[in-house]
C-alpha cells in the first residue's frame, strides 16, 4: 500500500488600515493560534482551495498577493495509513467579507498589529508556523526579531 498524499493550502491574511498593516489570526478549536488553512477540493487548484478555505473559516475575501512556503510532513491516520501532506501558503490581501470565525472550526479570529501577531505566534502558535508567518512579514516588509 503506497502512501496517500493530501494537499492543503491556507494563507497569512493581512489588511491595510489607515497606513497601518493588519495580520489575521485564528484561534483553532485546541486554543493555539493557528492560520486558515484546509484540503483542496476536486477541481480546484491550490490557489483556489486557499482563497475558499480562508473565506469559510474567517468570513474574510482576498486576492492572492504571493506565495509563501510548502510545508510538506508525514502523519499517519487510522484508516489511510501513511499520509503525505503538503500544505500550500499564500499571502493574502483582504478584499471584502467581514470577520466571522467559522464556529464549527474555529474558537476566534481577530486582526493584530504584526508586532502582536508574532509575538502571540511565539507565545501559543505551532513551530511550523513560525517560518509561515516570518515570510509574509518579511515580504510586507515588516522585521521580526530571530533567525530567517
Amino acid at each position: 500500500m503506497g502512501t496517500v498524499k493530501e494537499i492543503s493550502a491556507g494563507g497569512v491574511v493581512y489588511r491595510k488600515v489607515d497606513g497601518r498593516i493588519e495580520v489575521q489570526l485564528i484561534q483553532d478549536r485546541y486554543g493555539k493560534v493557528s492560520l486558515p488553512k484546509g484540503k483542496m477540493e476536486p477541481g480546484e487548484t491550490v490557489e483556489q482551495t486557499a482563497l475558499r478555505e480562508i473565506a469559510e473559516e474567517t468570513g474574510i475575501t482576498g486576492i492572492i498577493r504571493a506565495p509563501l512556503t510548502v510545508i510538506r510532513y508525514r502523519y499517519s491516520h487510522p484508516e489511510k495509513g501513511a499520509v503525505d501532506k503538503e500544505v500550500h501558503y499564500y499571502l493574502v490581501e483582504a478584499t471584502g467579507g467581514s470577520l466571522q470565525a467559522q464556529v464549527e472550526e474555529i474558537r476566534g479570529v481577530a486582526w493584530f498589529s504584526p508586532e502582536e501577531a508574532w509575538k502571540k505566534q511565539k507565545v501559543s502558535g505551532y513551530d511550523n508556523n513560525d517560518g509561515v508567518l516570518r515570510k509574509a512579514l518579511q515580504q510586507l516588509g515588516i522585521r521580526t526579531e530571530g533567525k530567517a
